[in-house]
């Protein structure tokens, strides 16, 4: 068997391993054990996905379809075309959210 992806957590891999089942591809979750061993920790590379030799290159071609039709990353900022770091607007919202929130608090005397 081979690795045909490299998950971020096992939720991940097992979403990963059902699509690949949907197209008959048998597919292996490996990583479980690890994962939990690290605790709170933010792993990386542990939870892999693995398939046989003679689907790998079927595999690596529906994965790469799956990743070129994902949602871009949801995070407090991205970085720009110019390659600079840009806050993206929910970030902005939350932050002045907070700021009222604690001079409200302060106002008020909780």
């Amino acid at each position: 068997m081979k690795i045909v992806y490299r998950a971020g957590d096992i939720t991940e891999a097992e979403i990963i391993k059902g699509m690949l089942l949907s197209y008959d591809i048998e597919a292996h979750v490996s990583g479980y054990y690890l994962q939990g061993g690290i605790g709170e920790m933010s792993p990386l590379d542990l939870a892999k996905v693995h398939v046989t030799d003679e689907d790998y290159e079927r595999a690596k071609e529906i994965l790469r379809e799956y990743e070129g039709n994902q949602p871009p990353q949801t995070g407090t900022g991205d970085l720009g075309e110019s390659g600079e770091f840009t806050y993206r607007p929910n970030f902005l919202i939350t932050i002045l959210v907070v700021i009222i929130v604690a001079i409200f608090s302060f106002w008020v005397g909780i």
